[in-house]
């Protein structure tokens, strides 16, 4: 007997059969990913179906959905199932390989091809690419349809890769692709992966993803800073999809002024070495242009949380405008957020590359916004508002302002203390996810005291050992200790099964504890004394050289940076006035430096010629109008100065970052610095240094 059924049909009577014991409709149409709704509508043909083969569609309150009946009949069902020959995709996947055909194809293909091939009429291809013509918009992508000539996608080589890499990326968890590559391309993988999964992966040659990986993971540890999980598998996706069609003869053309731009980053060097060094092994010479987009991935990619984050890269910008989000959203949730440094830190590590990936025109992709609007709904639009409150100017995507509720809901979560187990969490959610997790285990189970993120790739560096439960939200192959699978959002049941495996751990633990011997490192012990002594000088040094300067005279902004570096110059805390004014001046060119919503300007740069940090305010009679950080003029009349050496210790960097992110802690501090009292700023500043030095335990 021939079935006449579609795929998602079998799908659901295959998860039937594999849960004789009963399974809900939720369960089902979260599998699937579809609505229940639309679970409910393909049941209607499903149960015509079990009538055929003398089975039953018990619906069981409590229980969910089951097929009752003999196990004769249930094999035979089973065995129609794997007779159906005829592959029945779901509107979704259809258009997904029209628009990886068309993308692929460098010539225009006739509607009835199409048709023909998926087996659905010209009409639903017609209708398909209406929808396609909506999708593709946001790549800067069109289709030309014309009678008798076809069906071909025009745009931008760049722009057609990066529709081609997100369609990959929708259809094929990351993580699969990454195991997938680690297996070194198995000939049976494609087991793992649907028929669309499949086509997706004929894009690319396997073999070049193996040199491909190899190079980005030695790339990986060139960088400055640690690549998230997903920029790295990005990457990957970029080059090997870039690779085929450099052989198909699809090249790029990259902006020569901006590419000469780049040519001095180390983000430029690594690059041009990745694409030097992949030339041989692939047989193949790749143009510059090429150099420059990866350039631009390597910018605009994700970071890995770092708690350092501020210190090892302080941008002013950025903390200025993460403190206004923080300071707009509390306001919105009514929930004081200002003092949380941790939230801080989070999003000024999220929104450098983000800003910057933004303004570059690269997409944004969250697998995860539409499970995020379902249950941070009102958050979702709240911090929406807020967003647009601090970015008038910039125009941030749905998928973006996901990745911001998951931080601030992290750090609305955050608020129980831990209590004496270790865990591991390997996540492969970004950012914001693998932290929200890791919060709601320590929220939901008071047992874990101490919860660490790691990536697949930390694996074999860990000493797994060292944690008493281990939790994966992506299946771990060739991984020989135990873990439990779980998601992201970790749900009731996934609660009670980490708490049954945490009694059992805690049992292990109270039978192997043992009393540790104390041992004295020296060597960490002079360590901390220099820190200490690094926070101590710098804490002086800002003290004791902070002064209010009155400008009475009518200047200009120039003639106002000119004044603080010859005062600076005088005082031998700069050793060379031009210079930093050259390099003051530079750095407000590349953006505004005007605080928006005050009437106060922070002018900062780092350089040789700068003999020791310092941070000094110049109160003008006469108020100057200049760029705010927003893009938008602003009236200033209170220039903040803040200077450091190029070459500076951590500690010194994280004071500086510290003293910037107060500027803005709250409006009283925005009115203090505006009113230009010396005695009352500086008694604030010593305050305020004071708390931090004591938070360190330095105090």
């Amino acid at each position: 007997m021939v079935l006449n059924i579609s795929s998602r049909e079998r799908k659901i009577f295959e998860i039937l059969l594999g849960n004789p014991d009963g399974i809900t409709v939720k369960e089902i149409a979260k599998e699937l990913e579809v609505s229940a709704r639309t679970i409910h509508r393909d049941l209607k043909n499903t149960e015509e179906i079990t009538n055929l083969y003398n089975l039953k569609l018990e619906k069981k309150s409590g229980v969910g959905l089951r097929l009752v009946g003999m196990e004769q009949d249930r094999k035979q069902l089973r065995q129609a199932l794997t007779n159906v020959t005829v592959i029945d995709f779901t509107p979704e996947e259809r258009q997904s390989i029209i628009l990886a055909t068309l993308l692929e194809m460098k010539e225009p293909i006739k509607l009835f091809t199409l048709s023909a091939e998926l087996k659905v009429t010209e009409a639903t291809i017609s209708h398909d690419l209406d929808q396609l013509e909506k999708e593709i918009a946001a790549y800067r992508l069109i289709i030309i349809r014309k009678r008798g000539y076809g069906v071909e996608i025009a745009g931008e080589e760049a722009n057609k890769r990066a529709a081609l890499s997100d369609l990959i990326s929708k259809h094929i968890d990351p993580f699969e692709f990454v195991t997938l590559i680690k297996d070194n391309i198995q000939k049976n993988a494609q087991d793992q992966f649907s028929a669309i999964s499949n086509r997706l992966l004929g894009l690319v040659n396997p073999e070049h993803l193996i040199v491909i990986r190899q190079r980005v993971e030695q790339a990986r540890e060139e960088l400055p800073y640690e690549l998230a999980d997903s920029a790295l598998i990005g990457l990957v996706v970029h080059l090997a999809l870039a690779i085929e069609r450099l052989q198909k003869g699809d090249t790029i053309q990259f902006d020569q002024a901006q590419l000469k731009q780049m040519e001095g980053t180390k983000e430029y060097r690594i690059a041009e070495k990745m694409i030097r060094d992949l030339e041989s092994p692939l047989g193949m010479d790749i143009p510059d242009d090429e150099i420059g987009y990866i350039t631009m991935h390597l910018m605009g990619a994700k970071l890995r949380f770092d708690s350092n984050y501020i210190h090892m890269y302080p941008d002013e910008d950025i903390v200025f405008l993460a403190n206004q989000l923080i300071r707009s959203v509390s306001s919105h949730i009514n929930v004081p957020l200002m003092n949380n440094k941790q939230l801080l830190n989070d999003l000024v590590a999220h929104l450098k590359p983000s800003i910057y990936r933004l303004k570059q025109g690269m997409t944004i992709k969250n697998p995860m916004i539409q499970e995020i609007k379902q249950d941070y709904d009102e958050l979702f639009h709240m911090i929406a508002t807020a967003v647009e409150d601090t970015f008038p100017n910039m125009e941030f995507p749905d998928d973006e302002i996901g990745y911001l509720v998951l931080h601030f809901a992290a750090a609305l979560l955050n608020n129980e203390k831990a209590v004496d187990l270790q865990a591991l969490v390997i996540c492969s959610s970004g950012i914001g996810t693998s932290k929200m997790l890791a919060t709601k285990l320590v929220q939901r189970i008071p047992e874990i005291k101490h919860v660490e993120n790691a990536s697949i790739f930390d694996l074999n560096k860990l000493d797994v050992e060292a944690y008493h439960v281990i939790v994966s939200t992506i299946p771990l192959k060739e991984f020989d200790h135990g873990y439990l699978l779980i998601s992201p959002m970790l749900t009731q049941s996934e609660i009670h099964q980490v708490k049954k495996e945490i009694k059992k751990r805690k049992l292990t633990v109270r039978l192997n504890r043992k009393e540790q011997p104390v041992f004295t490192d020296s060597s960490n012990f002079i360590v901390r004394m220099e820190a200490l002594q690094n926070y101590s000088r710098t804490t002086l040094n800002l003290l004791d050289s902070f002064r209010v300067y009155d400008v009475t005279d009518n200047l200009t902004m120039d003639s106002v940076l000119r004044l603080a570096c010859k005062t600076l110059a005088e005082k031998k805390i700069i050793r060379n006035e031009e210079i930093v004014f050259k390099k003051l001046q530079l750095r407000e060119q590349i953006s505004g430096l005007g605080i928006p919503a005050t009437s106060i300007a922070l002018y900062h740069t780092r350089s040789n010629a700068i003999h020791k940090p310092t941070f000094s305010i110049y109160k003008l009679t006469y108020p100057l109008t200049i760029r705010g950080m927003d893009g938008n003029q602003m009236k200033m009349d209170t220039v903040i100065v803040m200077l450091a050496p190029e070459i500076i210790h951590q500690e010194v960097l994280e004071i500086l970052s510290f003293l910037s992110s107060l500027i803005i802690q709250d409006q009283t501090s925005i009115s203090l610095y505006e009113s230009g009292d010396e005695t009352r700023i500086k008694q604030y500043l010593s305050e305020q240094l004071e708390q931090f030095l004591h938070e360190k335990d330095l105090i």
